[in-house]
């Protein structure tokens, strides 16, 4: 893209990051309504728009601070945590 605005946006490249930010934060915001109530085309954009501006955060914080919690091997922990844990699985913790 060469920075003007096409179907799905400007070229998350040409934005600032303040502006990245706030596209991420709205794609994210509306995510689950599109793939509710939207046409199979609107999911599609949706999908899209979402992948390119992933993908261009992911391109300048190649070093993103990555919590253990998040990862495969983390959710499993704390999977197993839960499981032992009783009042987890009552839904009290």
């Amino acid at each position: 893209m060469d920075g003007a605005p096409d179907a799905l946006g400007i070229d998350p490249g040409q934005l600032d990051e303040s502006v990245l930010m706030h596209e991420l934060e709205q794609i994210h915001r509306t995510r689950h309504d599109t793939l509710l109530h939207g046409s199979a085309e609107a999911l599609d954009r949706h999908t899209s728009r979402m992948a390119e501006l992933e993908a261009e955060y992911l391109r300048r914080h190649p070093g993103r601070q990555v919590t253990a919690g998040r990862t495969r091997l983390g959710a499993r922990a704390r999977g197993h945590a839960d499981a032992m844990n009783p009042d987890a699985l009552r839904g009290l913790s």
